[in-house]
């Protein structure tokens, strides 16, 4: 188990290898379907974006709202291939880190392999156990869209697999029988 810290996210991601569990902490932004969508209609009009891509950490995620002494609600991954038709560009731009569920489609592979990022894979189902690692959420974009706004997480501790490294190497490859806690 290693605990790493996405301030260092530059430093580390090129040395997992697919199927490490790691513990991750500090910034991750949240952003689906609906939020990539905009991101893309400003990087189309040349428009700044709401956070920094380069060197960023993306969740697939959409926190609902609060509950009693916690930061959000429910807070688990979505489906990550929906956001595959954008995170080449996204990647070509600086983004290293995406954390989601699930395989990803070749481009994104690709992608991943071109500029020596990384997805980290979150435990789909659990919601509960996701938001007992945030300590802090603020919508910093498109607030409109409700749980599905662009939000920056502050995480501590957060449980993740390697799903695919700056290889190209996946847990979703043929022949990958189990990973271990």
């Amino acid at each position: 188990m290693k605990k790493l810290n996405t301030a260092d996210i530059g430093t580390w991601a090129s040395q997992l290898k697919a199927g490490e569990l790691i513990y991750l902490s500090g910034t991750v932004y949240t952003a689906r379907d609906a939020a990539h969508k905009r991101i893309f209609a400003l990087l189309n009009e040349n428009k700044p974006l709401p956070f920094d891509i380069k060197g960023s950490a993306i969740y697939y995620a959409g926190p609902t709202p609060a509950k009693a002494n916690m930061a959000v609600g429910s807070c688990g991954p979505t489906t990550s291939s929906r956001m595959d038709p954008y995170t080449p560009r996204l990647l070509d731009l600086g983004l290293i880190c995406m954390i989601g569920k699930g395989d990803r489609s070749e481009q994104v592979y690709k992608a991943i392999v071109r500029n020596s990022g990384i997805y980290l894979c979150a435990v789909g189902g659990a919601g509960a156990l996701a938001a007992s690692c945030v300590r802090s959420a603020k919508v910093i974009a498109f607030e409109d869209l409700g749980c599905e706004s662009i939000k920056r997480l502050e995480i501590e501790d957060f449980p993740l697999y390697v799903g695919i490294d700056s290889t190209g190497a996946s847990i979703f490859a043929k022949g990958v029988k189990s990973i271990s806690l």
